[in-house]
């Protein structure tokens, strides 16, 4: 057995799954010394992983190595033994959160810049753009990205169903959903049938055309798909089911993946943010704009920008 074969990563990652690496891992190298496997501890916190991807400015002492690369790499391998534990899929408050406090620490990483102004805050963005959302779990799952539950598991679960209670018809909780205007009921799919390239282009109501992406390369039986989802359909969807939640003395919430979906995902819940405090946004509007509130990053940014008036 090769000195690989006796190392296991274990990861580490943000908040509760970081305290209870303080009293597991202890115990994994105490069980495991005897045999003489090694437990390799990698950083991919959030932090971490910003501090890997902004060097330049840090002291010898400051820097680390960008163990998320280095693993991503290592899962395509055999000798691949990763203990990934949970961690979390960074939003842009989240990320300046922590930026800050990088910063109260003595490290020299720059702001996150929401409205890059030229070339160099365009470029700061892209960067930090490659530890938002859910930036871990691709890359370690492009070696394996096997899911399923082992089959004892399965087995034993089956044997033993969880008793879901009694279910009565009284119960009024309900999920409700978009049934037009959303992005299954334009969704557009085309086969290539043959290699080219296409582009990304937006017109506007007033016909003028912007090329959001060009040249993108497709081969022949590559699917390219499409779809829109309408911003009045989403916000008189978004009014009618908070309007009927609260008839009918109810929790409204809202279920996404704004982490995952890191471009469409932010924007709709912006919308329910906007939707939910109507009154709020309507009446204040001028003010909240001269903070720069934006509705995307939840009402937690809200809180945070009136704090500076008087």
């Amino acid at each position: 057995m090769t000195d690989d074969q006796l190392k296991i990563i274990y990861t580490k990652t943000d908040e509760a799954p970081a305290l209870a690496t303080r009293s597991l891992l202890p115990i994994l190298r105490a069980f495991t010394s005897s045999s003489g496997i090694e437990f390799d501890l990698q950083d991919i916190s959030l932090a971490g992983r910003i501090v890997a991807n902004f060097p330049e400015n840090l002291t010898d002492e400051q820097k680390q190595n960008d163990a998320l690369s280095e693993l991503g790499e290592l899962a395509k391998t055999p000798a691949a033994n990763i203990i990934k534990l949970p961690n979390i899929s960074a939003s842009i408050p989240q990320l300046q959160a922590t930026i800050k406090e990088l910063q109260d620490h003595g490290y020299d990483v720059p702001e996150y810049p929401e409205e890059p102004e030229g070339e160099p805050e365009e470029g700061v963005k892209a960067r930090y753009a490659r530890v938002l959302g859910s930036a871990v779990n691709p890359v370690l799952r492009e070696g394996n990205s096997d899911r399923r539950v082992a089959a004892p598991v399965k087995a034993y679960a089956q044997a033993n169903p969880h008793p879901m209670g009694e279910w009565t018809g009284g119960v009024k909780t309900h999920v409700s959903h978009m049934s037009e205007g959303d992005f299954f009921g334009s969704e557009q799919s085309h086969v290539m049938a043959a290699a080219g390239s296409v582009q990304i282009v937006l017109e506007n109501a007033a016909g003028e055309i912007t090329v959001l992406r060009d040249g993108l390369a497709l081969q022949q039986g590559e699917v390219v798909d499409a779809s829109v989802m309408s911003r009045s359909a989403l916000r008189q969807f978004l009014a009618g089911e908070i309007a009927d939640s609260q008839d009918r003395d109810l929790l409204f919430s809202l279920h996404m993946k704004a982490t995952m979906m890191k471009v469409s995902d932010p924007i709709i819940f912006g919308h329910a943010v906007s939707v939910y405090y109507a009154d709020v946004f309507e009446k204040h509007g001028e003010v909240l704009d001269e903070l720069g509130v934006d509705p995307n990053n939840g009402i937690g940014d809200l809180y945070s920008k009136i704090e500076s008036l008087p």
